[in-house]
Formats: C-alpha cells, structure tokens, sequence
C-alpha cells in the first residue's frame, strides 16, 4: 500500500543519513560534526548561583525616569494583562544596568532586578526568570562592553560558524560564555539572527 512505501521510503532515508558521513554531504566544506556549548555553559544559562552581588537580597530599584517609562508601557496592555510588559521592563532593566557602577556598568539583568519587575507586574517571580532564561537577549550575569554574539543554528552551522568561534576564541583567548580579562568582550552563541540569507551570521 501507499502507506507501507512511505514509510520503506523513509526508513531507507534514515539509513542512508545515519550511514552516510558529512564530507559526503557538504564534500566542499569537508568534514564538519555537529558540536555544542560546553555543558558548564550551557548550564549557566537556566541556573542561578548567588553572588554578593546577584542575589534576592541584593539592593536594587528603577530608576524615577524609568519608573515614568514603566508607566508609559504598561498603558499599552489591558489591565488584566499588564505581566506582558515582561520583556520591555526586562530589557528596560537590563540598560539601566549599563549605567550602574554598583553592576559593573554592565548590561545584564541580577536576580534582585527580576524580582523587582514581578512586584511592578504583580506576577509570580518564577514567570519571570522563565522569559529571562528563554531569550538569549537578556544576560543575567555581567558580560563585557562589546557582546560578541555568533549564530550556530542549522544555515549558519552549516556555513562554518563553528569555524567563526574557534577563531574567535583563539584571537581573544577566552571560551564562549566567557568575558576577556580587560571587560571589553563576551563571546556567546545566539539563536536565529534572521538573516539565514546571509549566513554565517554574527552581531
């Protein structure tokens, strides 16, 4: 029947790209292994370890102009869904950070600054650190001046952007997810940068 050669059909797909190596497939890139972030990176992106200065305790308030900017955004929203500021107040954060010599004038978002935006939204902190730790446009530890983001998913793995990192990481002496001694650059992965056209992408 149809059904039985569809899935012969894709059985023998399977087969064939289990069996079948990626010089074969990209013969002009040689070959090229599918990799990941270093799992003690990878982990530091969804666990939070408290530091003097990122924890619940730690000092931590908007500023009055972006108090005036908060209340500018949540106008935008229906009462009754004034928590979909999130993001806006996360990133509104995350640039005060900037210009806060108590953070390292650093453009990241402590954990005291989530906290504070789920009493402004009155939403369960959780909600919070679950936007925080999905986007990687927000940065929850300090990070350099310049944030060095490449692309990996599929059009840019594809196109050598591990080949970018590594000779990143050689040039800057530092690994991804980490920052150059001198604070002036943070080498990260990053997701679509949405211009596959153009890949290899980096920002």
């Amino acid at each position: 029947t149809m059904a039985a050669a569809l899935r012969g059909g894709l059985r023998r797909v399977a087969t064939t790209m289990r069996s079948t190596s990626m010089q074969n497939l990209y013969p002009a890139m040689g070959v090229r292994q599918f990799r990941a972030s270093k799992p003690a990176f990878a982990g530091a992106i969804y666990n939070h370890v408290d530091t003097p200065d990122n924890n619940a305790d730690t000092p931590w308030d908007f500023t009055k102009e972006n108090y005036d900017k908060i209340k500018e955004i949540v106008k935008k929203y229906p009462p009754n869904y004034k928590r979909s500021a999130v993001m806006p107040l996360l990133f509104l954060a995350q640039k005060q950070c900037e210009e806060m010599p108590e953070f390292g004038n650093s453009g990241w978002i402590p954990l005291a600054a989530m906290n504070k935006i789920a009493k402004v939204l009155d939403m369960p902190e959780m909600r919070v650190y679950e936007v925080a730790t999905f986007y990687t446009m927000y940065n929850r530890t300090k990070i350099g001046k310049h944030n060095i983001q490449v692309c990996t998913t599929s059009p840019c793995m594809v196109r050598d952007a591990y080949g970018i990192i590594d000779a990143l990481k050689a040039h800057l002496g530092i690994g991804v997810g980490e920052t150059t001694p001198d604070g002036l650059f943070h080498l990260m992965e990053a997701e679509c940068l949405g211009a596959c056209c153009n890949a290899p992408m980096m920002q």
